[in-house]
């Protein structure tokens, strides 16, 4: 499974700079210089970073072979990808990495199946994204009180919604 680490956003400057958009924990580890990230550019090869640096709280990369702003300015849009084999797992028993969770089963305290994990947003508020019977999409916050066990080994992942968070999609 290809996992984003980044999404290219606008030219900075006119050397071929890109800002990037960090969709990982560890940018440190990521986006060093020399190493070659995947892309979803269709027939697209690599980008190999050339250079980073953060500027005004922003991570500039610059790429090999991208030399100007009109070139820089044609990457725009383009995801950054690793493969999930070269992602390490957590030290923290409460902390897991997005490819751990998508394709669990959900199921609640009591045993009844919701559906399966197919992915995880990340905006003020975690959520987890179940896809159920029907094709019915539910959006459940990752916190600790609704999601009590996370059984990656086992496949599954067990919730505790409070009434009516489940219905909503009915």
């Amino acid at each position: 499974m290809r996992l984003v680490v980044g999404r290219i956003g606008r030219a900075h400057g006119i050397r071929g700079d890109v800002a990037v958009d960090v969709r990982t924990d560890t940018p440190e580890e990521r986006f060093v210089v020399g190493s070659a990230l995947e892309t979803d550019r269709p027939g697209g090869a690599p980008l190999t970073i050339a250079a980073v640096r953060v500027h005004s709280g922003r991570l500039l990369v610059r790429f090999k072979g991208v030399g100007d702003r009109d070139a820089a300015e044609g990457l725009r849009g383009v995801s950054l990808l690793v493969d999930s084999e070269h992602i390490a797992p957590t030290d923290d028993p409460d902390e897991f990495h997005d490819h751990e969770l998508i394709g669990l089963t959900a199921v609640t305290t009591g045993g009844e199946e919701i559906g399966t994990v197919d992915d995880v947003l990340h905006h003020a508020q975690d959520l987890l994204v179940l896809s159920g019977p029907g094709g019915r999409e539910v959006l459940v916050p990752f916190v600790a009180a609704l999601v009590p066990e996370v059984d990656v080994s086992g496949g599954r992942i067990v919730l505790d919604p409070p009434p009516g968070l489940l219905d909503l999609a009915d």
